[in-house]
Parts: structure tokens; C-alpha cells; sequence
């Protein structure tokens, strides 16, 4: 095949979202391998946007051409559409492969163009829906002598490369890395090579897997089970369930029905949800979006026709708040409109309506952050403070001897374990309370064996590990003053819990466990059974949500489906870094860490300052637009309230 026509098919045509004015072609460089971009000059760009939205399949051949890395790409890369090219005459097996592969990577609906790689029977037959596998770069592609080729009709093509991740046909992602091969079968149609055995799904390249899908959460009424009567927020209690979406292809209408499809199978059995079984949208290739005024209308099918006013502002506040990053600009989604299949309204409900359900609402909205002394009181400061205050009550006072603290969503009431980790207290944020009697004692016999700093959740729930060698357990108080419930863990194979997080909605922990030396991040999340005179929690399903660190330091939750961790890869250079609790990568800035940070605390309200401990500099705050801050030097373990 000559240059011309090899260039002619790597080159990827790409219509723009906002204008011509920012209509781009690309060409990959042997794709796989470096995905390399053709930037054409903006005159350039004019015609071309003009002509590619007329359909017309050649180029401008004016205006200057450079090269650039895709790997350097900006965000105005979603603001274009990537289209495949059709297979050309006399491709070889690894050529046809290639392009095929590529063709996966663009952003047609339905994967017309990648189809035509294949036989009419495989295109019937592949599902580019049914899985995902994410590897760290593009495959490498290779044809395979095989043995049941030998007529000369058939060629077996050989995928490889590293596999960090998988998104299953619920959109849910998850962390799996492993080595990566496939093999993909050709066989001669005519005198042409088409794909008659494709892989299952899609096969992407990290960075083309951020390119075309984001992350976005859809939420579930948390299952409280027992608890529900005790619940200081009551059952209105919404859990982030995150999943992946193509950004850009109708990303409302697949979020809204990745919604109705149900909770992840990792989530499901803590969560429910108020749309009936087997709802779906009332008509079918409907392409929902947000009109004028950001608001929603979700025309829903039968089986949805006859729910309670109740139920359907449920309903309505899961939608709402699914779809709320998804308005134009920084916009807030301002209301969502629940149809009949007729078109009839079942009930409507305004963002300020929703607010009783937003998920804040058992996160709190801190007021202060809190940390340790040097004199072993629990302190505390604002915002726009600069240096700490003891707080009111006994924790406050000199004397107070406490080495962790945590305080509850509402900054009423306070936790404190011993500076030797023997025992738990509780006591109220208020002038004149005392600590009382402890609440929990550890038979470790030193601060390393002992309790683990305190956690709460948004329900009233005290959570406390023991790491006691002859009896290690997790814990829970109800209200903070209840006799401890102990809580079922999965078999930690020879590790022991280090510290722990709960997230405010009570659904899920965030725990350390040290094993054969190294600690690692563990998410599971926490099942209810039993009454209410004598419930049986239990966490399962542990699984690892920051794979790529060795060695977590801290942890601390940042979101309703984020946490803040500080930890080491195999350089053993320490990083701070956002992570979902799916395990993938967080779509936010990085955050430049201070050196030798031991804990770190932040807020589920992305507004609000880190703080975190450190070695060199005690306690230190990062405000939004500064500089990391020293705020005392010999302070230790800060929190937020949770």
C-alpha cells in the first residue's frame, strides 16, 4: 500500500460540537502506537468544518500543518466528534486490524464504520456495549502462525499490552490489572480480509478511554435496614453509585438510563431504588436533554404510570441529582418533570424541592476543621482563621490526653481515643460537658495495638476499629453513647485494619490494611440486617481502589464518590491524589502535596480547604487558589466532621 493511501486511512475525520472554528483533523502514526494529531490552520479549519458537515470525505489541502503528541491533548477535545474510515481495498490482516481498532475509538453511535471491518455474521453478532478493556497504551498487533490457517483462507491477529482496568455492560468500572492478550480471527470475504471472530467489546488505549467516557453518579436511597428508626436524617439518605458514559454521545439519555437499569452489582445490595422494576424511558430512540432553562422532562414507560405523589418526588430527586453535573457551564440542573407514556405529568419536582434529598444532607456543611494539640487537647479553627482554639467541654480542656478525635456531621458531639489508644470517649462540643466514663476500652497495650482513630457517619453511627492482636475487631456505636455492635469482616488473609473511614451516608467504609508489610486502600461496603434491639452489620466485598500505590499513608473522604489519598508507587516517592471508589483515576486537578504527610482530611464540600499532618511542618491548610500553609507545628491528626 503507497503513503497516499495508508495516510488516507489513519486519518480520522472529526466534526465540531461548537463551530467550525474548532474542527480538527488527526492522523494516528501506525495506530497502535502514538495517536498523532494534524492541527490545520484556522482558515483551514473554516472549509473543513464546512465541508465535513456537508458530508464531503476530502480536505482542504491549504493553511500550515504541525504535529502534536495526543497525549498533550486539551479539553477542547471534546468539543469535536472523531469519526472511523471505512476499510480500504487490499488491507492485510494487521492493517485491517488496526483500523478496526481505531474505528472503535471514534464517536459513532452505533459503531457503523468499525462494523464494516467485519463479516456480515460477526457484525450481527458483536456487541461493543457488553465490556470494556482498558489497557495502559493502545495494543500491540501481531499476526499469528496458525496451524488451522494453512488453506490460506484464515488469519489469526494477536492483541497484547497491559490491562489496568475493565467496565462491564452496567458501565461499572473496575480496576484488574493483568497481561493483556487477545487473538481475533480474519477470514477472506471475496478477496477481501474481514474480521469473522472480533473481541468481545471494546478494546481502548488509557488515554482514548478518557477522551470518550466520563464519569458521572447516579444515586440510590441508601438501605438502612435496622437502623432506619434511629437514623437522625431519616431514609431519604442518597448514595453515589459512579459509572462510565460516552461523553459524547447523548450522555443525558445514557445516564438517565443508566439510572433505570439499577444500582452496580458492587452497590445493589445496600441500595434501593424508587423507580419500579423494569421502568424504562416511554419512548423508545427518545434523546433526552436539558431545554432553556436546564430543567428536564423524562417521559417514563408503564410500568411507572401509577406510583404515589410520595413516591414519584423520590423517583424525581434520584433523577435530578443523576443528571445535575451534567447541565451547561457550572449550571445546576433547576428541576426535573416525571411523565406518563402518554405525556401527562406524574410529578415534578425544583432543585430547591430536592434539597430535603440532597446528598449534603448527611454530609453536614462543616463549620470548622479540628485537629490535636500539643498539649493533647482537641482544637479547632475556621475557615478564616488562622490559629486554632481548644473547643468547648471537656476534650478542650488541659489535661484531655487524646491522640485521635472525630467529630459528628452536626459538630454537636465529639469522639476521642487516648493518646495510647486504650479507650474511647465521647462527649458533647459545649461548655461545662464532661467526658464521662469510656465508651470503649482496647486490651492492645500500646497506641499501635490499640484503637484506631474514631469515624462518623451521617446517621448518628460511631465507628472504631481494635487492633488488639489477640482480638481485632470493628465496631460500632449507635449514637455514639450505645453499646458496641461488632461488625462481620471479610477475611483480611493475614492483615490487619490500620485506620478507617466511613462515608456519610453509611453505605460504605474506607479502612487501611497493613499485609506482609505493605497497606493498602480498601473500600467495602456495609450490609444491615437483623432488628433493631439487635442488628448485624457486616462489610463485604472488600476491594482495592488505589492499585497502583504500594503503600497508603491516609485517607480521607472528598465527595460523594471521592476520596483523598497520600501514598507511594513502586518509586517509593510519596503523592496526594484524588481516587473514586470505582478505583478510577479522579477527573480533577492534582494536588501538589506537601513532603511527608501522615494524615490528611477534607470534605465531601470540594470548597473547603485540605488539611493535612506532616512530618517537617505539623499541621498545614491548603486554601483554594494558595499555597500549603503551616496552621501549627506540633499538631497532629486532623479531621473534618465524619
Amino acid at each position: 500500500m503507497g503513503a497516499d493511501r495508508a495516510d488516507r486511512h489513519r486519518f480520522r475525520r472529526q466534526v465540531p460540537w461548537g463551530g467550525p472554528g474548532r474542527s480538527r483533523g488527526t492522523e494516528s502514526s501506525g495506530w497502535p502506537g502514538s495517536l498523532r494529531s494534524r492541527v490545520l490552520s484556522t482558515p483551514a479549519l473554516l472549509v473543513c468544518g464546512a465541508l465535513l458537515l456537508s458530508g464531503c470525505a476530502s480536505m482542504p489541502d491549504q493553511g500550515d500543518v504541525r504535529r502534536v503528541d495526543s497525549s498533550a491533548r486539551s479539553d477542547v477535545d471534546s468539543q469535536v466528534r472523531v469519526y472511523g474510515v471505512s476499510p480500504g481495498k487490499g488491507e492485510q490482516p494487521a492493517e485491517l486490524v488496526s483500523g478496526f481498532l481505531e474505528a472503535t475509538t471514534s464517536d459513532e453511535e452505533n459503531f457503523g464504520t468499525a462494523k464494516e471491518y467485519l463479516t456480515k455474521a460477526a457484525a450481527k453478532g458483536w456487541d461493543p456495549f457488553a465490556a470494556t478493556t482498558v489497557l495502559e497504551e493502545a495494543p500491540d498487533v501481531r499476526v499469528e502462525t496458525d496451524p488451522g490457517d494453512r488453506d490460506g483462507n484464515g488469519k489469526t491477529v494477536v492483541l497484547s499490552g497491559k490491562r489496568i482496568a475493565t467496565v462491564d455492560a452496567t458501565h461499572a468500572y473496575r480496576p484488574d490489572e493483568a497481561p493483556y492478550e487477545e487473538r481475533i480471527h480474519l477470514t477472506l470475504s471475496g478477496s477481501e480480509w474481514r474480521i469473522d471472530g472480533p473481541p468481545p467489546g471494546l478494546v481502548l488505549g488509557e488515554s482514548d478511554f478518557q477522551r470518550i467516557y466520563r464519569s458521572v453518579n447516579k444515586y440510590y436511597f441508601a438501605d438502612l435496614g435496622p437502623d432506619a428508626e434511629e437514623s437522625r436524617v431519616g431514609d431519604s439518605v442518597l448514595v453515589a453509585d459512579p459509572v462510565y458514559v460516552r461523553r459524547r454521545i447523548d450522555p443525558v439519555t445514557a445516564t438517565v438510563k443508566a439510572l433505570l437499569d439499577g444500582p452496580t452489582g458492587w452497590l445493589d445490595p445496600v441500595v434501593s431504588t424508587s423507580f419500579p422494576g423494569g421502568t424504562a424511558l416511554g419512548r423508545r430512540g427518545e434523546k433526552l436533554s436539558l431545554d432553556d432553562s436546564n430543567a428536564l422532562k423524562v417521559r417514563l414507560s408503564g410500568r411507572a404510570a401509577h406510583v404515589s405523589g410520595a413516591r414519584c418526588a423520590r423517583m424525581a430527586a434520584q433523577t435530578l441529582f443523576t443528571v445535575q453535573d451534567l447541565g451547561e457551564g457550572s449550571s445546576e440542573v433547576s428541576g426535573v418533570r416525571l411523565e406518563r407514556q402518554d405525556g401527562s405529568e406524574l410529578c415534578a419536582l425544583s432543585s430547591d424541592a430536592a434539597r430535603s434529598y440532597a446528598p449534603d444532607g448527611v454530609e453536614g456543611h462543616p463549620q470548622h476543621q479540628y485537629f490535636v494539640d500539643s498539649k493533647h487537647r482537641m482544637v479547632r479553627l475556621s475557615d478564616d482563621e488562622d490559629g486554632a482554639q481548644a473547643v468547648p467541654g471537656a476534650f478542650g480542656a488541659d489535661g484531655a490526653g487524646l491522640g485521635s478525635v472525630a467529630v459528628s456531621r452536626d459538630e454537636r458531639d465529639a469522639a476521642g481515643v487516648t493518646a495510647d489508644g486504650s479507650a474511647l470517649y465521647v462527649s458533647e462540643l459545649a461548655s461545662g460537658a464532661e467526658r464521662g466514663k469510656p465508651r470503649l476500652r482496647s486490651q492492645g497495650g500500646s497506641a499501635e495495638h490499640g484503637l484506631t482513630a474514631p469515624s462518623w457517619d451521617g446517621l448518628g453511627g460511631l465507628w472504631v476499629a481494635d487492633r488488639d492482636p489477640q482480638r481485632p475487631r470493628l465496631l460500632r456505636l449507635r449514637g455514639g453513647t450505645s453499646p458496641a455492635d461488632e461488625v462481620r469482616l471479610p477475611k483480611l488473609d493475614g492483615g490487619r485494619i490500620t485506620a478507617l473511614r466511613v462515608s456519610a451516608d453509611g453505605a460504605r467504609i474506607a479502612m487501611l490494611v497493613k499485609r506482609a508489610g505493605h497497606t493498602t486502600l480498601r473500600l467495602g461496603r456495609i450490609e444491615r440486617q437483623g432488628t433493631a434491639a439487635s442488628p448485624k452489620l457486616s462489610v463485604r466485598k472488600l476491594h482495592a481502589i488505589a492499585p497502583k500505590l504500594q503503600d497508603v499513608d491516609t485517607v480521607s473522604w472528598a465527595g460523594d464518590s471521592r476520596l483523598v489519598v497520600a501514598g507511594r508507587e513502586s518509586d517509593g516517592v510519596q503523592q496526594l491524589q484524588y481516587v473514586e471508589t470505582d478505583g478510577s483515576p479522579a477527573n480533577v486537578p492534582e494536588v501538589p502535596g506537601p513532603s511527608g504527610v501522615e494524615a490528611v482530611a477534607a470534605s465531601e464540600d470540594q470548597t473547603r480547604p485540605l488539611i493535612a499532618e506532616t512530618r517537617e511542618n505539623g499541621i498545614v491548610r491548603l486554601r483554594p487558589n494558595t499555597d500549603w500553609k503551616t496552621v501549627d507545628e506540633d499538631g497532629s491528626a486532623p479531621v473534618y466532621p465524619g
